[in-house]
């Protein structure tokens, strides 16, 4: 891992810009903090870190307002990462087949997210093992946002993650609700009702197949950008519980 940049945020955080190999990533810590910090992996959609920079960073900074360091890296084809011609091809036919108003089939779900899948939860381990010996992050490891079929995998392969904050807004393939089956961590899940672009009962379904027996299901009114503030609170309460 190498670092490439840092900077104070309101004399709060420290935000420090690193590499790993290829990868881009960002780690927020606590900048007045004591103690080692546990650590949030902080995920986000395939969009690219310069775009998404905004949301992560106000997340970054509620997580360490908690006590908490949060890192996120650049996901496989996206940012300044070489393109994935396979990726591009199923992105569009997806927005494709969304502008015609058919339904997105289960052949697109999958060339969308299971590669995506395979790819992005190795680099999340790897970036796992170069962050945990820094003296200044401590465990227990939790994870929040993203895709949320990538949440689904770490949490059945990597067990230095102890928690997971998911977020119901993704396409999820089919295979991956048997893969679900296998979570065991407790999961906080945030759901918007009329989230546009989520179907709503596979959101349920796919609750109702986690295999966590501490699992709980926050549903709000509102559509995919309309989370409201205090459910930003409420997950902080879950990592508090289970990081600290």
């Amino acid at each position: 891992m190498h670092f490439t940049s840092e900077q104070h945020l309101d004399d709060s955080v420290l935000e420090r810009q690193f590499t790993l190999g290829e990868i881009p990533g960002i780690l927020w810590t606590p900048a007045s903090a004591s103690a080692p910090a546990p650590l949030i992996l902080l995920g986000h959609p395939p969009l690219g870190l310069r775009k998404m920079y905004p949301r992560l960073v106000a997340r970054a900074q509620h997580s360490a307002a908690q006590g908490f360091a949060s890192a996120t890296i650049e996901l496989p084809g996206s940012g300044d990462r070489p393109r994935w011609p396979a990726a591009e091809q199923a992105r569009a036919d997806l927005r494709r087949a969304m502008e015609a108003g058919e339904p997105v089939s289960d052949e697109i779900v999958d060339a969308l997210i299971l590669p995506l899948v395979e790819k992005a939860v190795p680099e999340w381990q790897a970036t796992l093992d170069a962050l945990l010996p820094l003296p200044e992050i401590g465990g227990p490891v939790g994870y929040s946002g993203g895709v949320i079929s990538i949440g689904i995998r770490l949490a059945v392969v990597e067990p230095r993650i102890v928690a997971a904050g998911f977020f119901a807004g993704s396409f999820v393939p089919r295979a991956m609700f048997e893969e679900a089956r296998q979570v065991t961590i407790p999961l906080h899940v945030l759901l918007q009702w009329d989230d546009e672009g989520n179907d709503r009962q596979a959101a349920l379904d796919l609750f109702d197949a986690f295999g966590s027996k501490e699992k709980s299901l926050y549903a709000n009114m509102g559509g995919h950008t309309g989370v409201p503030q205090f459910a930003g609170d409420a997950a902080a309460q879950f990592f508090t519980r289970h990081l600290k």
